[in-house]
C-alpha cells in the first residue's frame, strides 16, 4: 500500500484530489483509486507527538525543587498529544500496512520533524519518500506528485528541528523552574518562564523601554547656509547647505556628531556671514532602483504592521487562510524571498488571477512586462521554499475578510514589481567651503517611478516640501554665504517596538549585538526565531503578562522588567540565541552535529544555575540585619556612594540597607521566625487590614500570623 502523510487536513485533501479516483472518505484518510493501485492519503494535524514532561523521566521531577536542578534526560521520549490522539490512532495501523509512505510535511524543518517524528514512533520499514508542496493549486501538487525524493536527503532537516525542540525543552524547563522557585522564596506568584527566544525579544523591549523612561533630552544646533553662485551672470536660486563637523570640534559633538554647544554654533554661523567660498565636491547622476524582492513570512509580517497596524499572529493566521482555505497564494511560512526560475512561465496566468481578485490593480497587469527578469528569478537562492506569491487561482474558497484583502493585495503588488521598469532618482549633492568651514546640500527626487506605482504609503505620512534643484555648479567654482543661521533641535528618544518593529528587531538582530565579530556573523543568520515562530514568540508574552499594548506599540509589564533585571545578561541579551539559530541552521546542513550543539547547551546550563546559585550563597554578616524584602540575612558591599547592606541573594533578591539602619523598627532586624508549618523565613507584609506575617516559600506555603508590635504573633494564626 501506498500511503500519503500530509502536514495537515487541508495539504491531504488537496494530494487526494490530484490522485486518480475514485475517492473514499473515512474517518481522518481518503483512499484514492480501485484493488491493488489504491492509495491512501492521510494526515497529521501539527504536531501529534509532544517532548515529555520531566516527571516521565523521574517521578521525583514533577516537583519544583531547587535540589533536581539542572534536569538532562538520559534519553529522550515524546508522548501523544491528547488534544489529537485520535488521529494518531488512525495513522498507526496504516504506517504498519504501507509498503510505501510518502512524506508531505511542510517544506521546512518542523514539516519534516513532526511526520518524521511520528513514523519513528509508529516504527516501519517501508520505503519513505519526501514530495516538497509550496502552493495547493492542483497543478502545483501534481507536479510535486510526479517528483518524488528520497527522505533520506532531509535527514538533517530533521535533526535541525530536533536539536531545536530538545535545546527548547532543557533550556526552558531547567531555567523557568529555576528562576520562578527563586521569586517564590521572595513571597511572588505565578511562574516566570524563560525561553531560549521568547527572554530575549522581552529584554529587547524591556530594554527600549527603560532608555526612553531614562531619556534626557538634550538641545544640539545645526548651522546652515544660504549660498548661491558668485558669477554675476548665474541665475540659479539660492541654496541652503548644512554644516559638516569637524575633527577640531570633537569636545562639542555627541555620538551622532550633533553640536552641542551653543556658543561654537554661533561662532560658526558669524564666521561665515557674507564670505565666499568654493565648491570642493560636485556629483549628479540618475539613480536606478530595482523592484524590491518578493515577500517572506517576516518581510509581509513587518510590511502589514506598518501599514495596516496588523499584529504578526493576525497576518500569519490570514495568510494560512488564504493559503489552506482559499489557496489563493503560495505557502506563508517561507524565509525566502526568491522564486523558481521555472515560475517565470506562469507569470501571466498568476497575473490574469491577479485581475479577476484585485481589479484595483487591472491596469497594472496590463502594462506589466512578463518577458523582464528581475533578481528575484534565481534557483541558486530557492531551497525547500520559495517566497510568497499569489497562485493562477481566481476563485476563493468563500468570501475574503478585509484583512485577506489587503494581504492578498500586498502580496500581489511585490509580485507585479518584478515586471515593471526600475525607478529612476534624481540624486544631487555639493560640497562648499566657506571660511575653512564645510557645508553640504543635497537633493533626490523621483523622475521615473517605475515599480514604485504599485507602492502602499501610509496615509499619515509627513509630505516633506519639495525642495528646488541644485544649481549645477562644478569643482572649484566660486560661490558666496548671503547668510547663515543656526537653528536649535532637541535630542528625540527611540519609539517604543511595535509588531513591524519588533519583527524587523527579531530578523536583523545583528544590530543590537555590540561584539563585532558576533554582529558579522549573525548578519548572515535568519536572527531571532525563524519566520514561522517569531508571531507565536510574540503572542506568548503578550498571554503570559510579559508584554502589553499600549495604543500600536508594544511595551513591557513590571513583571517582564522584573525578570529581565534579575537575569544574567547572557541570558536576557539575544548574542546567544541567535548563535543558537546560527548552529541549528549549520545542522541542517549538515556542518554541525546536534549531539554536540545540545551537550554544550547543558554546559551552558549549568553554569548559569551554578554561576547564579552560587552567587546568592554569599557569606552573610553575623552583624548585620536581615533582608527587608525576603528576610534572608545581608552582607556589606561596596557601592557608588559607599559601604551598604545587601540581601545574599542577590541577584534574585535586590534588598539593601544603608549601614545605619542595622536596627530597623519594624521587626526585621530581628533574626528570622520560622514559619510554623514549612520552617521558611516568615516575612512582614502590610496588607487591607494592616501588618501580617506570611511564609516566604508562598504560594507553596500559605501559612500566616497576626503582627504583634513588628514580631510574628506565636498564636492566633490569620489563615492556614
Amino acid at each position: 500500500m501506498l500511503l500519503y502523510i500530509a502536514e495537515k487536513p487541508s495539504l491531504g485533501r488537496a494530494i487526494a484530489a490530484s490522485l486518480p479516483g475514485p475517492h473514499q472518505k473515512g474517518q481522518g484518510w481518503i483512499r484514492c483509486g480501485k484493488g491493488s493501485e489504491a492509495v491512501t492519503v492521510s494526515w497529521c494535524i501539527g504536531h501529534l507527538l509532544e517532548p515529555a514532561e520531566p516527571s516521565s523521566y523521574n517521578p521525583a521531577w514533577k516537583t519544583w525543587r531547587l535540589h533536581h536542578l539542572p534536569m538532562f534526560p538520559d534519553t529522550w521520549q515524546v508522548t501523544p498529544k491528547s488534544s489529537v490522539r485520535q488521529q494518531l490512532k488512525v495513522l498507526e495501523p496504516l504506517i504498519r500496512k504501507a509498503s510505501t509512505i510518502v512524506h508531505a510535511g511542510d517544506p521546512d524543518r518542523e514539516g519534516q520533524l513532526l511526520v518524521d517524528e511520528v513514523i519513528q514512533y509508529v516504527g516501519t520499514r517501508a520505503e519513505v519518500q519526501r514530495i516538497l508542496i509550496n502552493d495547493l493549486n492542483p497543478a502545483a501538487v501534481t507536479r510535486a506528485i510526479q517528483h518524488p525524493r528520497d527522505n533520506r536527503e532531509f535527514r538533517k532537516l530533521s535533526h535541525s528541528a530536533l536539536a531545536r525542540q530538545r535545546a527548547d525543552w532543557l533550556y526552558g524547563i531547567n531555567l523557568t523552574r529555576f528562576y520562578t522557585l527563586n521569586y517564590q522564596h521572595q513571597g511572588q506568584k505565578g511562574v516566570y518562564s524563560v525561553g531560549r527566544v521568547q527572554t530575549p525579544v522581552l529584554g529587547l523591549v524591556a530594554e527600549r523601554d527603560n532608555t526612553i523612561e531614562n531619556f534626557e533630552p538634550r538641545p544640539f544646533f545645526r548651522i546652515e547656509a544660504r549660498v548661491h553662485a558668485q558669477e554675476e551672470e548665474a541665475d540659479q536660486q539660492p541654496f541652503t547647505a548644512r554644516w559638516l563637523p569637524d575633527d577640531q570640534f570633537q569636545d562639542h559633538l555627541d555620538e551622532e556628531n550633533r553640536l552641542l554647544d551653543r556658543a561654537t554654533a554661533d561662532q560658526i554661523a558669524a564666521s561665515i556671514h557674507n564670505r565666499p567660498g568654493t565648491v570642493v565636491e560636485s556629483r549628479f547622476r540618475d539613480r536606478p532602483e530595482a523592484p524590491p524582492l518578493p515577500l517572506s513570512l517576516s518581510a509581509l509580517q513587518i510590511e502589514a504592521g506598518r501599514l495596516f497596524r496588523m499584529g504578526a499572529k493576525e497576518v500569519l493566521d490570514t495568510a494560512q487562510n488564504l493559503y489552506e482555505r482559499h489557496q489563493l497564494i503560495t505557502y506563508p511560512r517561507s524565509d525566502s524571498r526568491y522564486l523558481p526560475e521555472e515560475h517565470l512561465d506562469q507569470a501571466r496566468q498568476v497575473a490574469s488571477a491577479i485581475e479577476r481578485m484585485a481589479p484595483a490593480l487591472t491596469g497594472i497587469c496590463s502594462n506589466a512586462d512578463f518577458s523582464r527578469r528581475s533578481a528575484a528569478w534565481n534557483d541558486k537562492k530557492v531551497d525547500a521554499h520559495h517566497a510568497i506569491i499569489p497562485t493562477s487561482r481566481s476563485v476563493p474558497g468563500g468570501k475574503l475578510s478585509d484583512a485577506e484583502h489587503k494581504i492578498y493585495d500586498l502580496i500581489s503588488r511585490f509580485y507585479l514589481m518584478q515586471f515593471l521598469p526600475d525607478a529612476t532618482h534624481r540624486e544631487g549633492r555639493l560640497t562648499v567651503r566657506i571660511a575653512e568651514q564645510r557645508f553640504r546640500a543635497t537633493e533626490t527626487a523621483v523622475l521615473e517611478p517605475g515599480w514604485k506605482v504599485l507602492e502602499l504609503k501610509l496615509r499619515d505620512a509627513r509630505k516633506e516640501a519639495e525642495k528646488p534643484p541644485l544649481p549645477r555648479l562644478d569643482k572649484g567654482e566660486p560661490v558666496f554665504c548671503e547668510d547663515s543661521s543656526v537653528r536649535e533641535r532637541q535630542t528625540q528618544p527611540p519609539q517604543h517596538f511595535t509588531d513591524a518593529t519588533l519583527l524587523s528587531a527579531m530578523t536583523n538582530i545583528a544590530r543590537f549585538v555590540t561584539d563585532p565579530e558576533l554582529r558579522k556573523t549573525l548578519r548572515e543568520t535568519d536572527g531571532l526565531g525563524t519566520e514561522a515562530t517569531r508571531a507565536s514568540i510574540i503572542d506568548t508574552l503578550f498571554r503570559r503578562d510579559y508584554l502589553y499594548r499600549d495604543s500600536r506599540h508594544i511595551r513591557a509589564t513590571e513583571k517582564g522588567k522584573e525578570l529581565i533585571n534579575a537575569l544574567p545578561e547572557a541570558v536576557s541579551r539575544p548574542d546567544r540565541t541567535a548563535v543558537w539559530e546560527a548552529t541549528l541552521e549549520a545542522v541542517r546542513r549538515g556542518e554541525e552535529d546536534p549531539r554536540e550543539f545540545l551537550e554544550t547547551l547543558k554546559t551552558e546550563i549549568r553554569q548559569l544555575i551554578g554561576g547564579t546559585a552560587d552567587s546568592v550563597q554569599a557569606k552573610p554578616d553575623t552583624a548585620a540585619p536581615n533582608c527587608p524584602k525576603c528576610r534572608a540575612p545581608m552582607t556589606e558591599r561596596d557601592g557608588k556612594y559607599g559601604r551598604f547592606f545587601a540581601c545574599t541573594r542577590y541577584p534574585n533578591c535586590r534588598g539593601t540597607r544603608p549601614l545605619e539602619d542595622s536596627d530597623p523598627q519594624d521587626g526585621t532586624g530581628q533574626k528570622p521566625v520560622p514559619c510554623p508549618h514549612c520552617f521558611s523565613p516568615l516575612v512582614r507584609r502590610k496588607g487591607k487590614k494592616g501588618w501580617f506575617w506570611g511564609c516566604s516559600n508562598f504560594p507553596a506555603c500559605r501559612q500566616t500570623l497576626n503582627d504583634d508590635n513588628g514580631k510574628p504573633a506565636t498564636i492566633s494564626p490569620k489563615a492556614t
